[in-house]
């Protein structure tokens, strides 16, 4: 239908493009959802047999096939117990391989009311246990069929305020964020249709490591992104020193911003002479003055109010020049010529540069990173240690600066293009009504698209906006995420924010501006804070935007982690604060964690690869080159992620059988062997080094090593000894 173009009659191509759409939609929902699609069943006493899936179907009679996962009537499937059937007599877990039932799991809820024939079909294993043996493949995978109470009450919350997930490893705080998101858009498809979904991760290996979760759901139009990606045409993936991004990540920052634009505003001390022809006009401080007031006072942004600066500084040399050729007053017509010819010379427009420049955000940060003068007017609030930190010269974009560059644009605004592009014959007046021309076109346009999709009742299906584009057939056909994407401005329905104990306050302030509406999902873990200009707990987030009006959810069951495993982390987790309560693992697995000789470890490596499953090895951010190279020399397929390394670089990570990596790298991710190396530089890298050792050692499902040349800490102590050749196949 697409491929036709954009012809016929403006109500034949609107109709043609909402169809397209629509089918569009729902045919990437049904490919998507095929593996897997219906997992369970439920004996209902009122209403019978009912067969859940990702995705509610129904036969060519109406008929109910499937009820949607989010659906109310399936909600017994996840909060039934034996002391609360809520009406249900066995709920039947179904274990699919493509098309062909492979396994099936009962949990008997009510046994007396089962007929004989019902006792004669009983079968199973628990079906979340089988799930949570099963090998990791390097792709997060749904839990729709195992979602346990605890989560869904976190997954159906409502809509509305802030929602804190606390929770800590293992727990499922990021699977249950994504089936919240497919539950939200499920049951306000019309609310956040139209503005989108965000979330944000960590990184973009875990990014990748998500990414399948949603359309395994139904969901395929919601936008994933990183902080570093925030800034449309910046993605940053280098990383600061944990001194440096602790700088930029405070609040402060924002007032430095602040003064950085101001400072490009300022009125030099002396008068500035201008030669023009055969007279010098003077720019004194009264005029610059009363111009930079009249802009100031406008309240718009840097490069809008510069238009009201340049016009009022031109006016008071036009003037000037009128009584200096003896022309005295001069009516509006007489100024606005002398205005123009005065904005063509090469002087006049290098002094109205230099006094009110257009600037860029990347232009703002890198002339006040590259100047120690501009530093220390702007960074006053700053110590001299900390202008220090900021100072540079050129460089690539950190995730750091993209909340710097995010503020700046919203002080500087949008650049004009079209008044960079004028030509001196283009006087303001004729550029102001061509642009005004411009304007009625497009407002008809829109008028005329908003009229179709009233009288077609489609207007809360597609944006008037979006229609009266696809009319003048401009752009490609773009999906909702898509275009959030390359818009700075862009206002979400609803935001998740994931480990986001990691963010800073001025993350927080970029966050916060793309969700007016304060509809968000903030999932996380406080013990697990690794960054220096992380969260010390969510009141100080969140009280400075939402104060006494955000809620909070704790996830307490550990369904990662062996027990055997969990006791080593919470040792550490002791160190970090004697208060804080590790989860509860769900399983033991009889497996020991252990420890050897750092020199043994590719040889450990190789051997765990021989286990089967993925394996991690998680070394400090110092020694990811050198020990990498040195696995990768005997486990052939081995991937390094040096930190700062791409969304390709992390997603082959996910596929092979060893990933080196930070901590940072390996936030969020799970494999079936980790392997912690050197875990006291870990947890000396930064002042938050122990909640990063923290991290490393709840990554695993199956099993656990550490290798050192280093004295262990006491909290590691203890642990038995491995040879690289070891006993028995371990």
């Amino acid at each position: 239908m697409l491929a036709a173009g954009a012809v016929g009659t403006m109500q034949n191509r609107s109709e043609r493009d909402t169809f397209a759409d629509m089918y569009a939609s729902r045919l990437a929902r049904l490919w998507a959802v095929e593996r897997g699609l219906v997992f369970g069943r439920l004996d209902h006493v009122e209403e019978g047999r009912l067969y859940i899936g990702k995705l509610g179907l129904s036969d060519d009679d109406q008929r109910r096939l499937l009820i949607d996962w989010r659906a109310p009537v399936a909600q017994p499937f996840y909060r039934a117990t034996p002391a609360a059937p809520m009406g249900v007599t066995r709920r039947r877990h179904l274990q699919t391989k493509g098309r062909a039932v492979v396994g099936v799991d009962d949990d008997l809820l009510d046994l007396d009311s089962l007929s004989d024939a019902d006792r004669a079909t009983l079968n199973g294993e628990a079906a979340l246990l089988a799930a949570l043996d099963e090998r990791r493949t390097g792709r997060m995978r749904d839990i729709v069929a195992t979602i346990q109470a605890e989560q869904d009450r976190v997954i159906r919350s409502d809509l509305n305020g802030v929602l804190v997930v606390q929770g800590g490893p293992g727990t499922g705080k990021t699977v249950v964020a994504l089936h919240r998101a497919a539950y939200l858009l499920y049951t306000h498809r019309e609310r956040l249709e139209r503005r989108g979904v965000l979330i944000l991760g960590p990184n973009l290996t875990f990014l990748r490591y998500i990414e399948q979760v949603l359309p395994s759901l139904g969901e395929t139009d919601v936008l994933l992104s990183t902080v570093g990606e925030l800034y449309p045409g910046v993605t940053a993936t280098a990383r600061e020193r944990p001194e440096v991004a602790a700088v930029k990540g405070d609040l402060r920052m924002a007032e430095v911003i602040a003064k950085a634009v101001r400072d490009r505003q300022k009125v030099p001390r002396k008068p500035i002479e201008l030669a023009v022809g055969r007279i010098t006009l003077t720019i004194d401080r009264s005029m610059l003055e009363a111009a930079r007031n009249k802009a100031t006072r406008t309240r718009r942004p840097h490069n809008q109010a510069r238009a009201v600066f340049v016009r009022s500084l031109l006016n008071a040399l036009a003037r000037q020049q009128a009584r200096k050729i003896g022309k005295g007053l001069i009516d509006e017509e007489e100024l606005a010529d002398l205005r123009e010819e005065l904005r063509t010379e090469p002087v006049v427009k290098s002094a109205l540069n230099r006094l009110w420049p257009y600037l860029t955000p990347q232009r703002l940060l890198l002339g006040l990173y590259g100047s120690a003068e501009r530093l220390g007017y702007a960074a006053s609030a700053l110590t001299p240690e900390e202008r220090a930190l900021l100072r540079r010269d050129g460089g690539e974009w950190t995730e750091s600066d993209v909340p710097l560059l995010d503020e700046a644009a919203d002080l500087l605004g949008e650049i004009d293009e079209q008044v960079l592009r004028a030509t001196a014959l283009q006087a303001e007046e004729e550029l102001a009504a061509a642009r005004q021309a411009e304007e009625h076109q497009r407002e008809a346009e829109l008028a005329y698209a908003r009229e179709v999709l009233e009288l077609t009742g489609l207007s809360d299906v597609m944006e008037a906006e979006r229609l009266a584009e696809r009319q003048r057939g401009e752009g490609p056909y773009l999906t909702t995420a898509e275009r959030a994407a390359a818009d700075r401005t862009w206002a979400y329905g609803h935001v998740i924010v994931d480990e986001a104990q990691e963010l800073s306050p001025m993350a927080w302030r970029s966050v916060m501006r793309r969700c007016p509406t304060r509809s968000m999902t903030i999932v996380g873990d406080i013990a697990q804070t690794g960054s220096a200009a992380g969260a010390r707990s969510w009141s100080s987030v969140l009280d400075v935007y939402v104060a006494g009006r955000w809620r909070q959810e704790r996830l307490t069951v550990n369904y990662r982690t062996p027990v055997e495993l969990m006791a080593v982390a919470a040792r550490v987790l002791a160190t970090i604060d004697p208060a804080l309560e590790a989860p509860t693992s769900v399983r033991e697995l009889g497996v020991e964690p252990w420890a050897a000789p750092l020199p043994a470890l590719p040889e450990l490596a190789k051997a765990e690869v021989g286990e089967g499953g993925k394996v991690a090895v998680v070394v400090p951010d110092a020694l990811v080159e050198s020990l990498g190279a040195e696995v990768a020399a005997t486990v052939a397929g081995t991937v390094v992620v040096t930190p700062g390394a791409g969304r390709a670089r992390g997603a082959e990570a996910l596929d092979a059988p060893v990933a080196v990596m930070g901590v940072a790298d390996a936030k969020g991710l799970e494999f079936d062997s980790v392997i912690v190396a050197e875990p006291d530089l870990i947890a000396a890298q930064s002042p938050r080094g122990p909640s990063d050792l923290y991290v490393a050692l709840t990554r695993a499902t199956q099993r656990l090593g550490v290798v050192h040349e280093r004295p262990l800490s006491q909290a590691l102590q203890g642990l038995p000894s491995r040879s690289p050749a070891p006993a028995n196949g371990l």
